[in-house]
């Protein structure tokens, strides 16, 4: 009896290689308000908007004095902000500075990049301290002369964690777009969110750490292997987003008549402690890297008791953050703008050497946290 042949099943086709483009981040431009001062001259002035008259000051002099700020920018001049009557007022005067700040920012960081804003395919623009319809960015458009069809995608409700997350979703959006330029535009102006009368912890732990500002960066994608190679700068490895279960009550605002007014909950430290070691280094863990292969972070700086949480957290040596407090001591906490501004600084001054790792790290209402690994 003939026994049939059996075909020996074909070998496996080696997998295709990765197309995907590579994102760098071109440049990063931070523009502050004109008006600054230092921590010390802002104490009694933002006293004034808060306290009840005859109030004792001591514990809210001792938060101006242990922030870790010695300077910021305000969107006004500090004594223009009593003469704010509502929300509307306030919110109009976040329109008019944010869009001269947007502008300044976009316009230097797209130059830095040898771009003009025709080149702008994506424009995300994420703020948490005031609203528009026509959102800013579509008012921003025509003034700086974006292309009629750019896609655009407005954010609010990220707060502090958006300058990290939209380095992730213009990564992601890039991905696609081999050849692709696509912009990250963060403004917010803090100070116009300050309640007046209320002399609750959070609102004096805002006004005494937060400041103004808008920041933009640039990013390119280029396809692997084609030799055309985007400006330099840090290339985006992987991101992390992370949604802590029940803890929405930690961080964000409570909208009211007044507007916004700020919750911060005292367990937001607590929480980082107990949560974000595991976080980081499971990320890190799956492209073979530990923290101590970190040679760039760039933490947003939530407030000195956050960024002590984040150092024992992660058992970081104590000057891993300095970048970290040195702009939380500049301009102080800028919500979204905050990493990019730290960003901007590893960009200029502070280049690290070809081959560094970097990891870009945020948290904001949620509670959320938000992991973007970076390659110099």
């Amino acid at each position: 009896m003939r026994v049939p042949l059996i075909a020996e099943p074909a070998p496996a086709a080696p997998p295709p290689p990765d197309t995907a483009p590579v994102t760098t981040l071109a440049a990063v431009h931070t523009a502050l308000p004109p008006h600054r001062y230092p921590q010390d001259r802002l104490t009694e002035p933002i006293g004034d908007l808060c306290l009840a008259p005859g109030a004792d000051r001591a514990l809210f002099r001792r938060l101006h004095a242990s922030a870790g700020v010695r300077t910021r920018h305000l969107a006004l001049p500090i004594e223009r902000y009593a003469a704010l009557r509502d929300f509307r007022e306030s919110n109009e005067a976040w329109l008019t500075a944010g869009l001269d700040l947007t502008e300044r920012a976009l316009t230097t960081a797209l130059a830095q990049a040898g771009l003009a804003p025709a080149d702008v395919d994506l424009l995300v623009c994420a703020s948490i301290t005031g609203v528009a319809a026509p959102s800013l960015d579509a008012r921003l458009a025509g003034r700086i002369g974006l292309r009629p069809d750019v896609k655009r995608l407005p954010v609010f409700g990220l707060g502090c964690v958006a300058g990290a997350a939209g380095i992730a979703r213009v990564h992601d959006y890039l991905r696609g777009h081999p050849g692709g330029t696509a912009v990250l535009l963060t403004v917010e102006l803090c100070s116009l969110t300050l309640q007046k009368g209320d002399d609750s912890r959070a609102n004096l732990v805002a006004g005494a750490l937060f400041g103004d500002g808008a920041a933009a960066l640039v990013a390119r994608a280029a396809a692997t292997g084609t030799g055309a190679e985007p400006a330099a700068g840090p290339s985006v490895v992987a991101t992390r987003s992370h949604l802590h279960p029940g803890t929405e009550h930690l961080l964000g605002w409570d909208v009211g008549a007044g507007g916004f007014r700020v919750v911060i909950d005292p367990a937001v430290p607590v929480l980082v402690r107990r949560e974000l070691g595991a976080q980081v280094r499971g990320f890190l863990a799956e492209h073979g890297l530990d923290t101590g292969d970190i040679g760039a972070w760039v933490c947003h700086p939530g407030g000195p008791k956050v960024l002590d949480a984040v150092t024992d957290a992660l058992a970081l040596p104590d000057d891993a953050l300095t970048p970290s407090r040195r702009s939380l001591a500049a301009v102080g906490n800028l919500s979204s703008a905050s990493v990019l501004h730290i960003l901007q600084g590893f960009t200029e001054a502070h280049r690290p050497e070809p081959g560094t790792w970097g990891l870009v790290l945020a948290m904001g209402p949620g509670f959320c946290t938000e992991l973007v690994l970076l390659r110099w």
